[in-house]
């Protein structure tokens, strides 16, 4: 870079620049702990193609050969064939942000038809081409209620069943805002209205409830927290997906003015903390969209076109007008869960929901004939998964069901969080059978 007119690097200005800053050598910028201190070494022995596939393959033979009955905001579905043949074509899997809308028609196009999916399952009028998983995009949910300017509350209320890494990603986001994040009781594992109105005030700046929740459980009183938020002036975030939002009542329709979730149910099947962020909120808000937005338009010769028509991350516009710093999105990704969700169709779309309704509620019932297990815990209805409740100690029965060949979620001392879809519900029987020698 040394003689480069845009990036000073020649000695004397790397000298002067230290000296400024008051610091001897570039390294004295950065606390890196010894112990972890790249020292020039990678310690890793040269090798062949074929050396080092073996290797590799030897290690992952050690993972455990596991039927996982996991849930808890990572649900694995079976993700259609088009799906990877369409989104490893060259064209998509090697394009970064889709800037230049003259040589990227058909990527802006199907994240344009990404934006369309979640503005017909949500009701509401605006959808962005994606952010990083469920939990930053709740954060930028906090963030919004900031930037309206007919909220003036400075508290966030939750559900006190949430996600503990999704609780700490809002916590994170909002430490830099002056905002408050305090939870309101669940009752059988829904909301707690009556406690919610008591924790309303007009300081409440968003509320935000889930369905499913993190146990599986469908929220039955949405229309009353959409009406308690309006009452105080507050938005009314709601968190969802799009494979539930298929089949549950829309959320435009019970008062949500935002709506977040992890769509990485269409297209990725088990992505193990990989995430796939929704954002869909009401049209007044479009000027505070976190991320960037597709739109439709048409050239000079009248035919349909599409680019990037909203940029509001601070790499785009000054700093001081940015609604985000988030610096890059899943437009890959949500290119995917497009692809899914066409290749269902509508019906194929409901379908796969009402089977996240039928399978946990015949697994439960099965289970609850067990001898020293009940479930579900709630009396609710439930999609995709469910809590089911011990007498033995829950790591107990869930360590035995690992030795059986089946893993499953502790989610407290008596508590085991189980979720079941298409792909594991061949297996039933056996962890039935399973926990049936186990329970006791």
């Amino acid at each position: 870079m040394t003689g480069s007119p845009y990036a000073p690097h020649t000695d004397a200005e790397t000298a002067a620049m230290l000296d400024a800053v008051g610091v001897d050598s570039e390294a004295d910028l950065f606390d890196v702990p010894e112990s972890v201190r790249f020292d020039g070494e990678f310690g890793i022995d040269a090798r062949s193609e074929r050396e080092a596939r073996a290797e590799v393959r030897d290690l992952l033979g050690r993972n455990d050969d596991l039927t996982e009955f996991m849930g808890r905001g990572h649900y694995d579905h079976y993700v259609p064939s088009p799906v990877d043949h369409l989104s490893l074509r060259s064209e998509f899997l090697t394009s970064y942000t889709q800037y230049q809308p003259e040589v990227a028609q058909g990527f802006l196009q199907a994240l344009f038809e990404y934006q369309s999916m979640l503005v017909e399952l949500t009701g509401l009028a605006v959808a962005n081409c994606s952010m990083y998983d469920a939990a930053t995009a709740l954060g930028e949910a906090a963030t919004l209620s900031q930037r309206v300017r007919s909220i003036s509350g400075d508290r966030i209320l939750v559900p006190e069943l949430l996600a503990e890494g999704r609780r700490g990603v809002l916590d994170n986001y909002t430490a830099g805002i002056d905002v408050t994040v305090e939870t309101y009781p669940m009752a059988d594992g829904t909301v707690d209205a009556d406690a919610l109105a008591d924790a309303m005030a007009d300081d409440v700046a968003m509320v935000y409830a889930e369905s499913p929740t993190v146990r599986g459980t469908i929220e039955e009183r949405l229309g009353e927290v959409g009406a308690l938020a309006d009452e105080h002036e507050a938005l009314f975030c709601l968190g969802s997906d799009p494979v539930a939002l298929a089949l549950l009542e829309e959320p435009a329709s019970v008062g949500a003015d935002v709506v977040v979730g992890d769509a990485a149910s269409l297209g990725l099947g088990t992505a193990y903390g990989m995430g796939l962020g929704m954002f869909a909120c009401r049209e007044e808000f479009l000027r505070q969209v976190p991320g960037r937005l597709v739109g439709a338009a048409e050239d000079e010769t009248g035919r349909r076109t599409y680019t990037l028509t909203l940029q509001t991350r601070e790499q785009h516009i000054r700093k001081e007008r940015a609604t985000s710093n988030i610096c890059t999105n899943q437009a890959w990704v949500a290119l995917r869960a497009a692809i899914h969700a066409a290749t269902l169709g509508p019906d194929g779309l409901v379908s796969l929901a009402e089977d996240c309704v039928t399978l946990p509620r015949d697994l439960a019932a099965r289970l609850d004939d067990i001898s020293g297990i009940t479930a579900p815990v709630h009396d609710r209805h439930h999609f995709r998964e469910f809590c089911a409740r011990t007498d033995r100690p829950a790591s107990a029965v869930a360590a035995a069901l690992r030795d059986a060949g089946f893993a499953v979620h502790v989610v407290s001392e008596h508590l085991l969080g189980i979720a079941v879809t298409e792909t594991t519900a061949d297996e039933t029987d056996e962890f039935v059978a399973a926990v049936r020698e186990v329970a006791q």
